[in-house]
């Protein structure tokens, strides 16, 4: 994992908090069978997802926020 992509995911997304649960949820719907929103090489899940985030494929939305802080 790029440490530069992840600062940069983390300020797109709003925080480490914001950041962890995005890619909790996206890792779930990948493993479920989910399609990639990018194309990339290697294939390893966390650098797929932080690709999207800094692609704007996936967000969290205001309900999802709401909710991991509940």
């Amino acid at each position: 994992m790029d440490a530069v992509k992840l600062e940069e995911a983390t300020m797109k997304v709003g925080g480490r908090f914001k950041l962890t649960v995005l890619i909790q949820k996206r890792l779930l719907e990948l493993k479920r069978g989910a399609p990639k929103l990018v194309e990339i090489s290697p294939e390893d899940p966390l650098d797929i997802i932080l690709e999207e985030i800094l692609q704007e494929k996936i967000a969290l939305s205001k309900d999802e926020i709401e909710q991991a802080t509940a």
